[in-house]
């Protein structure tokens, strides 16, 4: 049978001694810096991340502020009217 893509069979014995003769990595760029040299990174990299973000125009932000207040009030109806109708049938239940 034909070796397939992704085949469960063990590595050939070259394979493994390539893979015993290579030292670990330390770390890398980040092991030789100091407590203030990773605090400088991370900040770095998140002002990396945040120049990805695609921040909605002010157009957007008032639809969307606008759906979520009136979704929100709608839903404190329909829990107030819930509320209200458990308390009328508790009060016909127990008097």
């Amino acid at each position: 049978m034909t070796d397939a893509v992704g085949s469960i069979d063990k590595p050939d014995a070259d394979d493994e001694e390539s893979a015993e003769s290579k030292k670990p990595r330390k770390g890398g760029k980040r092991g030789k810096k100091g407590p203030l040299g990773r605090l400088a990174l991370f900040y770095r990299q998140i002002v990396a991340e945040l120049r990805k973000v695609v921040w909605p125009t002010r157009n957007q932000l008032t639809t969307y502020t606008t759906v979520v207040i009136v979704f929100v009030v709608i839903m404190i109806g329909l829990v107030t009217v819930i509320d209200y109708g458990f308390n009328q049938a508790i009060k016909y239940v127990f008097g």
